[in-house]
């Protein structure tokens, strides 16, 4: 497998782009610097031709040679002390000294060079502009490639590191979308190899978590299944003692019927914890809700509620039968116990734009303020003091719901009190 480094591609692409712009100054700078020099030689040209004849016409000498007063050259001559002729209206004193010379005449500073023969003295004087005004430009030609340097390292590095990063936005969304009992390892694919470490090391990490949680999984499913063998056991011996309605024995036959539910509950917590899913089949999820309706019936008589069910319209979604069942049997059973007698209980199937809503609606007491955020805690109970419970209810509706695609809400109702809990497909 190729593996891609990210120093090495910047790098890369830097020394490209830093190259280009180098060659891209340099001729910049060539074209500039050559294009000055034309101008300022053909010049020279010009005033030694007519300095070299005075007296000469001026021929037909480009004009662009002559546009830049400051590049013309200044003559002066002397000869037996006197002055011969002066250029420019520079000054006319004699120097002192022969050879080259830095001087300011008329204002403004020249370069000279001055030569003798005894009775003859020349002087030819250039001023100081010109070289500077060569400088600047050459310094211009060779800067303006390199400011382009900037943004186009921008671009060109951030399209590189675009590139290689890519790879990485893909791993994050892979972390995103994983859900707690996500066991696969993440693909180190296209991965750049500074990150490669990292990764191997986060596929290592899930890797120990995924087998802590599967020890995890299976002692809750293996307690629970060994413990309910020796509560149904006692449940029968409970049931076969002689003392009619003896308080003492009714209060164990509670006990042990609430370990029993817990363990029941514990098992079927361990069943949706597991990854591997039931066999999935069409399921007409009306006649699921008038089951689990069914199912409870008992209880709720024996509470005095009234549960009814109401289906406006049949609907078939691909579902595990039991997993669906767990889920609103817990709903049903969760509304049942926070209401009190003579309350009422409403199980409703209803389409919203579309997509089914499953409503349970009970009159109980409904949620505590500061409830709202640790509802599908497991063992977390907002119940007041008196109503049993093992907090695990809605922490097993709501696993149900995920491995289905389901989203549910559990709020208080507004139109009166009690709480309603609603299951809808994720949007």
């Amino acid at each position: 497998m190729r593996v891609v480094s990210l120093r090495r591609t910047a790098l890369g692409w830097m020394t490209a782009l830093l190259a280009g712009i180098g060659l891209a100054a340099m001729l910049a700078a060539y074209v500039l610097a050559r294009g000055e020099a034309s101008d300022f030689l053909d010049g020279q040209l010009r005033q030694v031709a007519l300095n070299a004849g005075p007296g000469l016409p001026d021929a037909d000498a480009p004009p662009a040679a002559d546009q830049d007063p400051e590049d013309q050259l200044a003559v002066s001559i002397w000869k037996d002390g006197r002055l011969l002729r002066s250029d420019r209206g520079v000054d006319a004193l004699r120097p002192e000294r022969t050879g080259y010379a830095d001087v300011v005449m008329g204002g403004e500073a020249w370069r000279t060079y001055a030569t003798a023969n005894g009775t003859t003295m020349v002087r030819v004087a250039q001023r100081e502009v010109v070289r500077t005004e060569f400088a600047r430009n050459a310094a211009l030609g060779a800067l303006a490639p390199l400011l382009l340097l900037i943004p186009l390292s921008w671009i060109v590095v951030g399209w590189a590191m675009d590139r290689v990063l890519r790879r990485l936005d893909d791993l994050v969304r892979d972390l995103a979308g994983r859900g707690a009992t996500a066991n696969g390892p993440l693909s180190p694919r296209g991965v750049p190899a500074e990150v490669a470490p990292l990764v191997e090391a986060m596929n290592g990490l899930i890797l120990r978590l995924q087998a802590a949680l599967d020890a995890q999984k299976r002692f809750v499913a293996d307690a629970a299944h060994e413990l309910r063998t020796p509560l149904a056991a006692m449940q029968i011996q409970v049931g076969a003692l002689d003392g009619g309605r003896d308080d003492r024995r009714m209060a164990l036959a509670g006990g042990i019927a609430r370990a029993s539910r817990l363990v029941d509950q514990l098992l079927r917590l361990a069943r949706l914890d597991d990854d591997n899913a039931g066999s999935r089949e069409t399921v007409d999820l009306g006649q699921v809700l008038l089951d689990c309706v069914a199912d409870h019936v008992v209880l709720a008589h024996g509470k005095d509620i009234d549960i009814g069910v109401d289906i406006e319209t049949p609907v078939r979604i691909p579902a595990v039968r039991d997993e669906l069942t767990t889920l609103f049997s817990s709903l049903i059973d969760n509304a049942l116990r926070y209401t009190p007698a003579g309350g009422q209980v409403d199980v409703t199937l209803r389409l919203r734009d579309g997509k089914a809503v499953v409503a349970v609606r009970d009159t109980g007491c409904g949620l505590p303020p500061g409830s709202a955020s640790r509802l599908f805690d497991r063992f977390f109970r907002a119940a007041p003091p008196g109503i049993e419970g093992t907090g695990l209810g809605l922490a097993i509706a709501r696993r149900a719901a995920e491995r289905h695609g389901l989203s549910l809400t559990v709020e208080n109702r507004r139109d009166r009190q009690g709480a309603i809990a609603e299951v809808r497909p994720q949007s």
